[in-house]
């Protein structure tokens, strides 16, 4: 039997819930009001053939009446004589919706919410009538929400880090794990000079609305013992911050950079020379040191499509920059290593030079076999040394 059922019904009006109609209407959205359910009951010969089936179901659909409503239409069949069954079912109001689906706790606290954001924060009231899902399952945290947007509106671009925001019940981690919506909530009450529209994304929430954020940092090894910075006689490993890495000037002429730490460890001694621990894609940290540009920079990553990807990545902030060991002859000497590459890159890499977009189209093609890759850190360390000794 495929007549519609009580159960038909409560799973339309879920999926009205689901998409947001309903809860957006608790929240001052519009929804056509009566509307109409799907209903399909039986045929003239099913009505004939199976007539005690039928009243059955018509009974099933009446005890539903006071959260729909049933449009009855009489037939006069051959047999059975005149008879009235359902023809179109309809709620007629948003509470008889709510009802029949079990949300009228849920549509309480969409309203008590509605209320909060009316006396606190009106120019939120849109939102929550075009994300009242969301607003519900951040029904326990919104005073909160509310109280950190009134702080930041109060202070825009303070130019302090999150943590010395001090509002009771409100903690770093609770301000960090909500940046998502609070970056939505934020665009709507914050004035435009109050926002970095260039910065985007969860990564950049304090740039954009004016907090200080962890400073970005550059670890590097001085390779050459003669530029040793402390004069401590070890290893000269150091981490410091993108601006004070951006006015060393180092005087070193050649500049190493590779993506794997057991690489950047293991470096050889260069003359003239450092090594930096890359970061893979993004290399905001390096954009302020102009110095970088008049020194040799040798790349060094992968020899995959994503290691390829990268290199054209850095070449945007370095067009000089080469590449280092990431050419088919490093690749063929390695073949008992390679590994398989998860999800290859594919876009095309304007800055790319020849001989690497050959490469980088043979990977993509696999002529080498099946998304062929191999890892910077399984390039033998004589083949290593001998590629520099090569250089000089």
């Amino acid at each position: 039997m495929t007549w519609t059922t009580p159960a038909d019904l409560r799973a339309q009006v879920q999926k009205l819930w689901d998409r947001g109609v309903l809860p957006g209407a608790v929240c001052g959205g519009e929804v056509d009001l009566p509307f109409r359910l799907k209903l399909k009951g039986p045929s003239s010969k099913e009505l004939s053939d199976r007539f005690s089936q039928v009243q059955e179901w018509i009974s099933d659909l009446t005890r539903g009446v006071g959260r729909y409503r049933i449009e009855w239409r009489t037939i006069n069949h051959r047999v059975l004589g005149i008879n009235d069954i359902p023809s179109k079912i309809w709620i007629d109001s948003l509470e008889d919706g709510l009802e029949l689906i079990g949300k009228r706790q849920a549509a309480q606290t969409l309203s008590a919410l509605v209320e909060q954001t009316r006396e606190a924060r009106p120019e939120l009231l849109p939102w929550l009538a075009k994300r009242p899902l969301r607003a519900l399952e951040l029904a326990g945290d919104w005073p909160r929400l509310l109280a950190v947007i009134a702080w930041i509106r109060a202070h825009p671009r303070p130019s302090i880090y999150l943590r010395q925001i001090d509002l009771p019940g409100v903690h770093t981690k609770f301000i960090e794990g909500h940046r998502g919506v609070l970056t939505e909530l934020l665009d709507l009450v914050l004035p435009p000079e109050a926002i970095d529209p260039d910065v985007r994304g969860i990564g950049g929430f304090c740039r954009r609305y004016g907090f200080r954020d962890k400073p970005l940092r550059v670890r590097f090894r001085i390779l050459d013992p003669k530029q040793s910075l402390l004069l401590t006689g070890t290893d000269q490993d150091l981490t410091v911050t993108k601006e004070t890495f951006a006015e060393l000037d180092l005087p070193v002429s050649t500049v190493f950079i590779t993506e794997n730490e057991i690489n950047f460890l293991a470096f050889p001694p260069c003359p003239n020379a450092i090594v930096i621990f890359g970061a893979g894609y993004g290399f905001d940290n390096l954009a302020e040191a102009r110095w970088l540009g008049s020194r040799e920079i040798s790349y060094w990553g992968d020899i995959d499509t994503h290691g390829f990807a990268i290199l054209n990545q850095f070449r945007g902030y370095f067009p000089e920059a080469s590449s280092f060991l990431m050419d088919r002859e490093t690749l063929l000497a390695h073949r008992e290593l390679w590994g398989v590459e998860d999800r290859p890159e594919s876009a095309d890499l304007p800055n790319l030079n020849s001989d690497e977009k050959g490469l980088y189209q043979e990977l993509r093609e696999n002529r080498w076999g099946e998304r062929v890759r191999l890892e910077q850190e399984r390039i033998g360390f004589k083949f290593l040394k001998r590629a520099l000794a090569n250089r000089s």
